[in-house]
């Protein structure tokens, strides 16, 4: 019976790759799951599972400075929610990637090759490895994030940074408003300023980032300061004076 160890610092991603590859590979165990890239090495070293896969992106270890030594027991599938750049590399390699949310049809194209790989041992990566973490720290091309993970009343959902209208602080959470709902998350704001495209979302206030896109206009109220008026929304979101010079023709 082939086995496998998950590693992602998010506990409901964790659940929800485990339950998705019970429904593709009823015969993989799980015999592991790690929260961070220190955890994952601990646990391959511990349990040598035949696969590991890797959230790229974890506190500790990143999934690719982990991957360098869970590769010597296990062959490595990457899971990322960002877009990346580096797809091609992961194509070309001897890995295989799945984006977030991990879609069920892409999950079982990589049950097959995962299957067809098990019969041999997992081969270096070390090299691979190498590249494609130079070409993701030290490269002129970022990637940012695509989607969120948010919690809707009791549920988890999967939100597509496009269809988000701004984020707002929320005491211990951040919300996330869409046209059709709202979210709740706990990254905070300065976290998120770092992981979204500023091409794509601007910071308007210490406590509210919104969707360029998505401005429809921006009035001064009878204090004088600006508001945002979004689509979709009736919300007005305050301009703090550090951000007014994002709409300096005002």
């Amino acid at each position: 019976m082939p086995t496998a160890l998950i590693a992602d610092d998010e506990r409901l991603m964790r659940d929800q790759i485990r339950l998705a590859l019970a429904e593709a590979w009823p015969e993989l165990q799980i015999v592991g799951e790690a929260k961070n890239g220190d955890e994952a090495v601990e646990m391959a070293e511990d349990l040598k599972p035949d696969i590991a896969f890797l959230d790229i992106r974890m506190p500790g270890r990143t999934g690719l400075e982990a991957a360098r030594e869970v590769c010597q027991h296990a062959h490595v599938v990457f899971v990322t929610a960002y877009d990346q750049y580096a797809v091609e590399a992961f194509e070309r390699g001897a890995v295989d990637y799945l984006m977030k949310p991990v879609e069920q049809d892409r999950l079982a194209r990589t049950v097959e090759r995962l299957k067809a790989r098990l019969v041999e041992p997992p081969p270096d990566l070390n090299q691979m490895l190498m590249k494609l973490a130079g070409s993701m720290n030290g490269g002129t091309q970022k990637s940012y994030l695509k989607w969120i993970q948010a919690s809707v009343g009791n549920a988890i959902r999967m939100i597509a940074t496009r269809e988000i209208l701004f984020f707002t602080a929320d005491e211990k959470y951040t919300r996330v408003q869409t046209c059709e709902f709202e979210a709740l998350i706990r990254k905070p704001i300065r976290e998120l300023v770092a992981e979204l495209d500023p091409d794509e979302f601007w910071q308007i206030h210490r406590a509210t980032l919104v969707k360029v896109d998505a401005i429809a206009a921006v009035t001064r109220d009878e204090r004088g300061h600006l508001m945002v008026s979004v689509r979709g929304n009736p919300e007005k979101l305050e301009v703090s004076r550090s951000f007014g010079h994002l709409f300096k023709q005002m």
